[in-house]
This record gives structure tokens, sequence and C-alpha cells, in this order.
């Protein structure tokens, strides 16, 4: 597969500013947390005064939902540039995974929990994470459609299985990243990225009129 999207065209639209801004608060909120990071720490981080930071986002919310909109952004374009042309789909879909569960920094799993966390009691975090996971299951939904289409998944795979499954182990993956700091995440995305092409295989609609085993 070529080169996945890189971060820079899901940053369009962005000024340099926001980038900044965005790219000093993943830092802040991952050695801080969300909570105990405040918009100076940000400021500061960013290398700008607090008066200037408050010009770009409003509150460390806005700036929160700033970096989960460029996340799905980055994702969706990534999603996007998947092609049966290009290769086997399940392919490119281990490579897009690699690329976001893998070379990104473990800041990113850090982030992505505290952002879960925060889902459970507050309305606006769980629709962003309700927004992040729409593109995440369309894209993937897409993907594994086509692959069907072109015989290179079974034509019965149980779909909506097969996709829950995927979300459950990819969560796994990024709570396990951030907990453990000696979590080997080349490891495990092996083995996730093996469980799916054994469930891609196994995990079959019963036949017509059948029970499910």
């Amino acid at each position: 597969m070529s080169q996945v999207v890189t971060t820079s065209s899901a940053e369009r639209g962005l000024s340099e500013r926001h980038v900044r801004i965005l790219d000093a608060a993943e830092r802040v909120f991952a050695r801080a947390g969300f909570h105990a990071a405040t918009m100076n720490d940000i400021a500061m981080e960013a290398g700008m005064s607090p008066g200037n930071l408050y010009r770009y986002f409003s509150s460390k919310d806005a700036i929160i939902a700033g970096m989960s909109e460029r996340d799905r952004m980055e994702i969706a374009a990534d999603f996007a540039q998947l092609d049966p042309s290009k290769g086997r789909l399940l392919d490119q879909l281990d490579e897009l995974g690699r690329q976001h569960m893998v070379r990104k920094p473990r800041e990113k799993a850090i982030i992505a929990l505290q952002i879960w966390a925060e889902a459970s009691r507050t309305p606006a975090m769980a629709q962003i994470c309700a927004g992040f996971d729409e593109t995440v299951e369309q894209g993937l939904g897409a993907a594994v459609e086509a692959a069907k289409q072109s015989g290179e998944l079974p034509s019965n795979l149980d779909q909506a299985r097969f996709l829950l499954a995927l979300f459950m182990m990819a969560d796994g993956f990024f709570c396990r990243r951030a907990v453990d700091p000696n979590f080997d995440a080349a490891a495990g995305a092996e083995a996730l990225f093996a469980a799916m092409r054994g469930l891609a295989q196994t995990m079959l609609l019963p036949p017509a009129g059948g029970q499910t085993s």
C-alpha cells in the first residue's frame, strides 16, 4: 500500500497557530491529564501568552474537541485512500492500523483513554467519541464490503459481529498501550491483525434456516 495520508493533509484548513496549540495540548494532557492541566500550561508549552491562546480556543474543552476532530479528519482521509486496485484490502487495513496504533506516539493512547473516561460522564465528550467511532465504522465497513465483493473475504462474513470484534480488540490495544509503558506495541499489533485475519475467515453468518454454532 502507498504511504498513508500524512497529518498535514488532515490539518489542511488549520492555521499554523492552531496546529501548534493542538500539538502542545497533546503533550500537556498526556503528562498532566485533562483536569490538572491549565490553559496557562498549554500556552507555555505552545510558546505563547495565555491571552493569545484564548484567541484560538476558548477553553480546554474546545481544545480537546479540536484535537479529536483533527484525528477524525486524518483517519477519514486514510480510509478514503483504501482501494482494491492497490492490493489486498486486509493488507491495506493492516498498514493503516499500524500507522495509527504503533507509529503514533504512546501519548495518543493516553489521551484516548482520558477522552473515553470523560465520555462516561460528560455528554459532550460522549458525542465526540460517537462521531469518531462513526467515522471508523464507516471506513472499516466500506473496506470490508469491498473485500467481500472482490472475493478477498467470504461473502457470508458476519460483518456486524466482525466489526464489533475489531472495535473491542482495538480499544483493548489502546488501553494496554496507555497504562503499560513497557507494552510492545509492534508485537501487540501483530497479534491483533493475525486475529483479524482469522476472524475474517471464520466469523460467518449461519446458513439460511440454520442455527448459530
